[in-house]
């Protein structure tokens, strides 16, 4: 190293202590952290950065899930001070299961109630074992829990659940926890009572009754909060009939029929059908998916590694990953739930798919209402 160039990196590491003291940073510090990949970027050709995948791709099956939910009754015997809700945290990530979603189970006993509240990240529950005894009550709305339905609690929405039968009951959450966590954005709020009167004739519900200017105040109260599968899957079994997505399959939007916009804000949800012995085409997009199996057996591959999944097994698939779906039965299909994050990753102009195809929004016809194809 000549004289010039000892006398340059010397005074640049002097002075970026000096930055560091006073809790500061320069710009090129930048340029070293992108080059060795310590940025989260990686070089996909000279000159051009990408995102690394966001975690690992992981699955979590359900002859381990089920068994550590009867566990979870005894742990947590009552859920009047917590709820029996079981996490899934990507082995690949400090915390959450993508970089955006939190996915987890959760089991109500026979009789209980899942005391009411609400909080500012929006969550969403697919039914794996309900029953016509079980609810959940949204801003004072009504919504049936029977297998498969899709039940919405919108952000500061307030919310209790009910199991008035005699059977256990388990269903799937999935929550924007770790986008909200990460903008320190997280608010929560006990309602008092156990559980929250239902909205009177007049449809008036809990979620007109705000402070004035209240922030945080839920949307329209008469929106739909439920989606059940009785309605969902004669749409998804016709749109099978159709070509589909070469990279998806036969896959439908669960959409706000009011505006035709996704359920929530930063969450999308899609009911995908793969035909029998139908294998995919593989592709990645800078969003992240959680996915439930709903029925069949099939295998998803995510950047060469192989997930093999069975009905009510629950995988992640990363940000910025290839992947590829596989039904393994040549006489069956498979269906699958899942949720993204594509609202969000579009809302702030950074979606981006390859191979490239269009993903842009279609209106809800007029027969469907609340289901457009992605």
């Amino acid at each position: 190293m000549n004289d010039l160039a000892h006398r340059e990196t010397s005074g640049r590491d002097a002075l970026e202590d000096i930055l560091k003291q006073s809790f500061m940073r320069g710009q090129w510090q930048n340029e070293a952290a992108r080059a060795s990949g310590a940025a989260g970027v990686e070089e996909v050709e000279k000159g051009v950065f990408g995102p690394k995948p966001g975690g690992a791709a992981w699955l979590w099956p359900w002859t381990m899930v089920r068994g550590l939910l009867d566990r979870s009754i005894e742990a947590v015997p009552q859920s009047y001070t917590s709820r029996r809700s079981l996490l899934f945290n990507n082995p690949g990530l400090p915390k959450g299961t993508t970089t955006s979603i939190n996915m987890g189970i959760q089991l109500i006993r026979a009789g209980e109630l899942a005391w009411a509240h609400r909080h500012s990240i929006s969550a969403l529950r697919f039914v794996i074992s309900g029953n016509s005894a079980l609810y959940t009550v949204v801003n004072g709305q009504k919504c049936p829990m029977a297998d498969y339905d899709l039940i919405l609690t919108p952000a500061w929405s307030w919310h209790d659940h009910h199991n008035e039968a005699a059977k256990n009951a388990i269903w799937l959450d999935v929550l924007d926890g770790p986008t909200v966590n990460a903008l320190n954005q997280v608010f929560f709020e006990n309602f008092g009572p156990e559980q929250q009167p239902l909205g009177n004739a007049a449809g008036e519900t809990l979620a007109l009754l705000q402070p004035p200017g209240n922030v945080l105040s839920a949307r329209a109260p008469d929106r739909q909060m439920c989606f059940p599968w009785r309605d969902v899957e004669p749409k998804l079994l016709a749109a099978a009939k159709g070509p589909g997505s070469p990279f998806d399959g036969a896959t439908l939007e669960y959409v706000d029929p009011a505006t035709g916009a996704s359920v929530l804000p930063a969450l999308s949800c899609w009911a995908q059908l793969l035909r029998p012995g139908e294998a995919t085409k593989s592709h990645r997009h800078t969003s992240s998916a959680v996915y439930f199996v709903v029925r069949g057996q099939g295998q998803t591959i995510v950047d060469g590694k192989a997930l093999d999944w069975r009905p009510n097994d629950c995988f992640a698939v990363p940000n910025w990953s290839w992947h590829e779906h596989r039904n393994l039965s040549n006489t069956m299909d498979a269906v699958l739930f899942s949720v993204n994050d594509i609202p969000l990753i579009r809302f702030l102009g950074l979606y981006r798919e390859e191979p490239e195809i269009s993903l842009s929004p279609i209106p809800a016809d007029s027969d469907g209402h609340f289901l457009r194809a992605p």
